[in-house]
């Protein structure tokens, strides 16, 4: 009931202070609805007037809040400030498209996860598992691809050049294939490197030994494997499930899709205040369906062995990872920005308009002739630092935030409701419009992933059984905290951290690329793949640099963080392979505790 309450309070608080936005802005309401409808007409003292009285402004922004809470009972949103039409019927058709192309993304995320999962799931099926590490760095790649620039390419190569499938436009089936894709490959990325980091830990466990040596079919054992991990990423693909809703502003865009995302951004920058506000308040609701129903579905999955504490760890000490892949990523990386910091990232040469990659210009020119290897360079070194503090406070909050699950669910649902580049013009509102803007945006929600993985996984090892012998030994709170269970659940969320990495970077680039974020002439990636962006058939390696550099930093994160591991004095015993179909007895899963 509390948690309710909290929820609640919480929706209601974002939902009043996006009710205050013109006001927080200290801009005229009026000015803006007469930009919105009609940019050539004067804004004279009557022609204002006029509006604030059509609107109720003159009412102040407490009351035109209350009637339009008071509507909702009633099932009305109100009426759209620019074009005079009913709310809930427009909100609840762009919602429509955005749960099609949610599902169809979920489908690609859910495939793509399954083939970068496919080898350890072979592996620990034909008991092959021990001492290796079957993922690699093709997932950074697509967890590094930018949705933005994945459906620009699409629709250009696939969509017009070819003409396999239709490019812009929503009216079927066929025209959510390339939005889909560019939604789901990425997420699929992320939710496949998570699963494959849970997976070893999995068939590990006494069950899938001795099922093993019983003699059960090996996908039986992949496929329970898979049900035993599940519970430790549901919170998160409760995120997903919104983030795919409300924040895919870019590719809805692209492609001319008129869903929830591109409604409410449409909604907010010309401040149509009943559409943002139901825009927002449908995405919160969503929100809470979806952890709802992750909530139901783990207890399905787990049932009564996380109440009474049956649940052996998943969280073993990896084997060692191969040092050479991070090294050279990381070599690479550095030199790319070596060789382009001496250069100028400024000066303008229009006579090297659009030039292809020679000697002189190793990564070509841009639209006005500078030098593309120096803006990626200069670009590097303001957006990994960014990404980096981001990315360090966003994994100390999470963590801090996911110790206390009843404070931390609600406000990580409420939170990843929000799309950046909502929160970004809430962010601008309040505190003006800067360089600090995009990273304070990011910022807000990138600790929210971050926050349901902690708790999610400290939640499933409170139930383990070398917790509970620890326990019942005497041990108090502090003692396990510090003891069992953060050194259990940091690795995986400092991995998953590392993993989130070229996702901040890639929400970085995402508000440059609205508009939103750095401003010309600076090379930060986001503005430097929106400027050649419209150049990429003719020139493309203007797009691909930038594009590169970005899939190199999720391969040296990914890479990186297969070696993140914490020491621990007490990490249950990897079970040896059973000589016989004798059951390993769960006592050894006892080894170690003091």
């Amino acid at each position: 009931m509390a948690a309710l309450v909290w929820r609640a309070a919480l929706a209601a608080a974002l939902v009043c202070g996006i009710g205050l936005l013109p006001w927080l802005t200290r801009t005229d309401p009026a000015l803006t609805v007469l930009k919105a409808r009609s940019a050539d007409r004067d804004p004279t003292p009557q022609v204002l007037a006029d509006i604030r009285a059509q609107l109720g402004l003159e009412q102040g922004p407490l009351r035109v809040l209350g009637q339009w809470l008071g509507g909702l009972w009633r099932g009305d949103a109100g009426r759209s400030w620019l074009s005079g039409e009913a709310v809930t019927p427009a909100v609840l058709q762009a919602l429509g498209a955005s749960l099609l192309l949610m599902a169809v993304a979920l489908a690609v995320a859910a495939l793509t996860a399954a083939l970068i999962c496919a080898r350890t799931l072979w592996l620990g099926a034909h008991r092959r598992l021990d001492g290796r590490r079957a993922g690699g760095s093709g997932s950074a790649v697509l967890a590094a691809l930018p949705e933005f620039l994945t459906a620009s390419v699409l629709a250009t190569v696939v969509g017009v050049q070819l003409g396999w499938l239709p490019a812009l436009g929503w009216y079927g089936p066929r025209w959510t294939v390339l939005p889909a894709l560019a939604l789901g490959l990425p997420a699929g990325a992320v939710i496949g490197r998570l699963l494959d980091d849970l997976l070893p830990g999995a068939f590990a466990e006494p069950w899938a030994l001795a099922a093993a040596a019983r003699g059960l079919p090996g996908r039986s054992i992949a496929r329970q494997a898979v049900r035993r991990c599940l519970p430790g990423l549901l919170p998160n693909l409760g995120l997903f499930v919104v983030g795919l809703t409300g924040g895919a502003v870019a590719v809805e865009q692209i492609f001319d899709i008129p869903g929830l995302g591109r409604t409410t951004l449409q909604a907010a920058l010309a401040q149509d205040l009943p559409v943002l506000q139901a825009g927002t308040l449908a995405l919160v609701l969503l929100a809470a369906i979806a952890a709802g129903l992750a909530a139901l579905t783990t207890r399905l999955l787990v049932g009564p062995a996380l109440r009474d504490g049956a649940l052996s760890s998943l969280h073993r000490r990896p084997p060692p990872v191969r040092r050479i892949l991070p090294i050279a990523y990381g070599l690479l990386l550095t030199v790319v920005v070596a060789l382009g910091l001496p250069r100028d990232p400024l000066a303008l040469d229009t006579g090297e308009r659009l030039r292809s990659p020679s000697v002189s210009h190793p990564f070509g020119t841009d639209a006005l002739g500078r030098d593309v290897l120096a803006r990626v360079a200069h670009g590097a070194v303001d957006t990994l630092v960014l990404a980096l503090a981001i990315g360090a406070a966003a994994l100390f909050t999470g963590v801090l935030l996911g110790l206390v699950p009843r404070l931390s669910g609600p406000l990580v649902d409420t939170v990843n409701a929000v799309p950046p580049v909502l929160l970004a013009l809430l962010v601008t509102a309040v505190a003006g419009s800067g360089p600090a803007t995009p990273a304070l945006a990011v910022g807000a929600v990138a600790w929210a992933p971050l926050a349901a993985h902690t708790s999610a996984l400290l939640r499933q090892e409170r139930a383990a059984l070398h917790v509970a012998a620890t326990r019942a030994f005497g041990a108090g709170r502090w003692y396990l905290l510090r003891h069992e269970l953060l050194p259990a659940a940091l690795p995986s969320v400092t991995r998953h951290a590392l993993l989130r990495l070229p996702g901040i970077a890639l929400a970085l680039a995402s508000l440059a690329f609205l508009g939103l974020g750095a401003q010309p002439p600076s090379p930060e990636w986001g503005l430097l793949l929106a400027e050649n962006q419209p150049y990429a058939e003719r020139a493309p390696w203007a797009v691909l640099a930038p594009a590169a550099v970005l899939a190199l930093l999720g391969a040296l994160a990914v890479s990186a963080a297969g070696g993140v591991r914490l020491p621990r004095r007490s990490w249950p015993a990897r079970t040896p392979e059973p000589p016989s179909a004798e059951e390993p007895s769960p006592t050894k899963e006892l080894v170690g505790i003091r």
